[in-house]
């Protein structure tokens, strides 16, 4: 029996610790996907304020999955001592979060130059294993990993990395649901937000063209769900996405587009026959 438990970014709720705390408590989900607490992204952390950190999440029963870091968002031209030093560092800030997972990107303009990037990502796994940490690939536009085919030629010759499964961002590069979701049974996890292929609007999951039903449907084995609401404009947004967010609705405060992103899910999961059983879903 597959289990499936919820994770969110919390930082899309509040800006504060407190305030996301609050947020995934009220609407029970134990894990965050750590990405930025007062307006600081979680890669200027230092590793005294991460551990901060989890001690206080962890005091209300709250877990990081995930550091919901920049890591490969970066030009591909940065240089070496630079790119490693950033891995390491964004693997100590894991390590004092207290999680063995770091969300991570494959670079900016850098199509046309798939050896360098497997060459630079394996150079960064074998980093992240001396931490006991796995490097999650996600599917990010712009980034070498954007579209179908390059994403499964870097499942088929990277070394030591795993994959997130975005539905909402392949669409957002012109691939459709129907092609990218066998992807998503060799994934580590999925991320959670949903977009209207006609308009570009972001939307609550099940509203779009993401067919989030359907990949719940496919779930035959333990799995995390992250919840990226995207319904409102957050305060870290400008820091890590230069993009207009197109929204359909508008809601009071972002709590409450938090609210309504992760109710929207529940809902899905409940329709796809779902029950809540010890913290997660089954079925």
């Amino acid at each position: 029996m597959a289990t499936i438990r919820l994770c969110a970014f919390s930082d899309e709720a509040a800006d504060s610790i407190d305030g996301q705390i609050a947020s995934l408590k009220r609407n029970e989900i134990s894990l965050t996907e750590l990405r930025s607490v007062d307006k600081k992204n979680v890669s200027l952390f230092t590793e005294a304020e991460a551990a901060e950190y989890a001690r206080k999440l962890n005091g209300e029963g709250i877990t990081v999955w995930s550091v919901g870091s920049p890591l490969g968002k970066t030009d591909i031209s940065i240089g070496e001592k630079e790119w490693t030093e950033s891995v390491k560092r964004i693997c100590g800030i894991a390590n004092a979060l207290g999680t063995e997972r770091v969300r991570a990107f494959s670079f900016f303009h850098a199509y046309g130059q798939g050896g360098r990037v497997i060459e630079r990502m394996n150079r960064a796994a074998e980093i992240a294993k001396t931490f006991g940490v796995t490097l999650c690939h996600e599917n990010e536009k712009d980034v070498y990993g954007d579209v179908y085919d390059r994403v499964l030629e870097l499942m088929e010759t990277l070394d030591g990395w795993k994959f997130i499964y975005d539905p909402a961002n392949f669409i957002q590069v012109g691939e459709r649901a129907e092609r990218t979701l066998p992807l998503a049974k060799s994934c580590e996890y999925f991320h959670i937000k949903d977009v209207i292929v006609k308009t570009g609007e972001l939307v609550p999951a099940g509203e779009g063209d993401g067919e989030i039903g359907k990949l719940l449907q496919s779930i035959d084995r333990d799995i995390v769900l992250t919840v990226e609401p995207h319904l409102a404009t957050f305060s870290s947004y400008a820091q890590i996405d230069g993009s207009e967010m197109k929204l359909k609705y508008r809601f009071e405060s972002n709590a409450q587009a938090f609210d309504a992103a992760v109710s929207a899910l529940k809902k899905l999961l409940d329709k796809g026959g779902y029950r809540p059983l010890k913290g997660g879903y089954v079925r």
